[in-house]
């Protein structure tokens, strides 16, 4: 209450008001009985110079008397006043205020006094001014005296100011104490009134701070069926409202903020002056940058990109959305999808940017095109030599029992060729689309990969190349499919034996790598890959020795094949591999 302003501004103005109007009354009144109190006096004066007139018959005829001098001397001490008895000449006859006839005598002529002379022309007169015989203000009132019809002389009554003043005084003091004692009175209650008035106020206030802060939860009762109570009911329903809608936002923010966090694509919200108003984790990842320390600050101070600079300005001022590819540049090449759409208003109050990395789906792009080219040539290649063969036996070479004997064994190598290739590309075809079915059983490494080496082995002794087993712990299992695994296998160790030069050796090892993985490797000493080459070595149709691949029979899909069915076992593959030392593949498989 006291930190109140408006308590203070309204009390001070009652109480200043009160004040004024107290001092005004006083004013007024006090005014007012000065001049009461004046008349007053001036009625006993006049009374008392009439009742002193009746009861001086005969002296003035008798002129100055000491007997007369002390009875009227003693009048004026029973009386407080000052009595003086003047001649119609204006000789002083007696006078109260001195003390002995001689005193009077010496008196000067009241010929020319106000009083007198209006005494005289009007039978009664009143002054008020500086007794020059007493050396005091007086007010004198003076009547006329006459005997049998005649005037005789003037009878003068007067009273200091002095004793005035002091009962004007008085009266004044008292009228002081009442408006000061009235005053605070009404301050007090002045002081109670505002109070009631201003604390529904204070606590209406100190609630709507409450609400600013985030404390939705406030009730007001005012007891009260006025306005304020109205107020407090309309305000209880107010707060009410808004906790609901607040809670509504809150919840949908969460939601969205939620949605915008989860996404993969990139969103930022920019103003009209291009600060960032909120960006997502995503938008973050693509662009390089922090969108906590971005936040409120120009976009492209964190993003350095002139392409989406330039199609935010346009879209700001053509207010037309935008789509457009951007490449990054960073570690690896990034090309992103970029959609810029301004935000709906008048003017426009900025726009939302939506960021999709493209690089995978623009290498895949990539990738159906060269597979596509590859399988062209892969395809092209045989049929080109079958039709080649055969034009030339239809052309007479058929009947040459050795050329036709050679060129048909030609055109059954290309056919054979053309055949796997056929299969290769049906199994890679269905791994990948998930309708071929596998039986995921668990399967024993060390007989598996035995009987896998025995299919392998003429091959290997025909090179000198030594086929080796390497069992950590017996009886371990992996969780596979036997053709899958079969595959797997076989694909790797017929790369090793293609790619060693004889007198070579072929390592195939397996441990448990954890409680759930078992590591299957092989490895060979090999001619070796270089590093640039094994992200690639994968993918299909891609060949490190592309001559040297096709010399050897193969069709390019082999490892592709092998990564597919290590994936659908649930497993991952890699390479390391150093130029002239060999190759090492690592096949993880879950544990059987």
């Amino acid at each position: 209450m006291w930190s109140s302003r408006l308590f203070w501004k309204l009390f001070l103005v009652y109480a200043g008001l009160n004040i004024a109007s107290a001092i005004v009354f006083v004013l007024i009144v006090s005014g007012r009985q000065q001049s009461q109190v004046v008349e007053e006096v001036q009625q006993r004066l006049h009374d008392s110079a009439v009742i002193m007139r009746s009861s001086l018959d005969g002296v003035f005829q008798q002129g100055f008397s000491e007997r007369l001098q002390e009875k009227v001397r003693k009048l004026g001490e029973e009386t407080g006043m000052r009595l003086t008895l003047i001649g119609m000449d204006g000789v002083v006859i007696a006078d109260s205020d001195q003390e002995t006839l001689e005193m009077v005598r010496l008196m000067e002529n009241h010929k020319n006094r106000v009083e007198v002379i209006q005494a005289m022309s009007t039978g009664a007169g009143e002054s008020k001014r500086l007794s020059p015989t007493v050396s005091e203000p007086m007010l004198y009132y003076a009547v006329l005296f006459k005997e049998a019809g005649e005037p005789e002389g003037i009878v003068r009554m007067a009273m200091t100011m002095a004793k005035i003043q002091t009962e004007i005084s008085s009266i004044q003091k008292l009228i002081w104490s009442i408006a000061l004692l009235v005053s605070f009175t009404v301050m007090l209650l002045t002081y109670w009134v505002v109070a009631r008035m201003i604390r529904p106020l204070t606590i209406l206030t100190n609630a709507a701070e409450s609400i600013a802060g985030g404390d939705y939860d406030q009730k007001l009762y005012f007891p009260q069926h006025d306005e304020l109570g109205i107020l407090a009911q309309s305000f209880n329903h107010m707060s009410k409202e808004m906790a609901e809608r607040v809670r509504q936002l809150q919840a949908s923010g969460d939601r969205l903020s939620t949605v915008l966090e989860g996404m993969v694509e990139g969103v930022i919200a920019i103003n009209e002056r291009q600060h960032v108003l909120f960006a997502n984790e995503s938008a973050g990842r693509l662009l390089f940058f922090a969108p906590d320390q971005a936040q409120g600050k120009a976009l492209f101070e964190s993003v350095r990109n002139h392409q989406l600079q330039k199609a935010v300005t346009e879209v700001l001022k053509t207010l037309e959305p935008q789509r457009m590819e951007v490449e990054l540049e960073s570690t690896s090449d990034r090309i992103l999808g970029v959609t810029t759409t301004p935000l709906p208003g008048t003017p426009c109050p900025g726009l939302v940017i939506v960021l999709f990395d493209m690089t995978e789906l623009r290498r895949l792009e990539s990738l159906r095109q060269e597979f596509v080219a590859n399988v062209s040539h892969e395809l092209k290649t045989p049929l080109s030599s079958i039709k080649a063969y055969t034009e030339t036996l239809i052309r007479g070479a058929m009947n040459d029992p050795e050329i036709s004997q050679t060129f048909l064994l030609r055109i059954e190598e290309q056919a054979d060729r053309l055949h796997q290739l056929i299969l290769d590309l049906i199994s890679l075809a269905s791994i990948e689309s998930g309708n071929q079915i596998f039986d995921i059983i668990s399967i024993e490494l060390r007989p598996f990969v035995e009987s896998c080496l025995i299919d392998h082995q003429k091959v290997a002794e025909a090179k000198n190349i030594e086929l080796q087993i390497e069992e950590k712990e017996p009886g371990i299992k992996v969780k596979a499919d036997d053709e899958g695994l079969h595959q797997i296998l076989g694909n790797l160790v017929n790369n090793a034996i293609k790619y060693t030069p004889d007198q070579g050796r072929i390592t195939i090892r397996w441990e448990r790598e954890s409680a759930k993985m078992v590591l299957l490797q092989v490895q060979d000493t090999g001619i070796g890959i270089e590093e640039k080459y094994q992200a690639r070595l994968f993918e299909r149709f891609f060949r490190v020795d592309k001559a040297r691949s096709r010399e050897l029979g193969g069709t390019g899909l082999g490892l592709s094949i092998v990564k597919h069915l290590v994936q659908s076992f649930n497993g991952t593959i890699a390479v390391t591999s150093k130029m002239g030392e060999g190759s090492t593949f690592s096949v993880r498989l879950p544990k059987g």
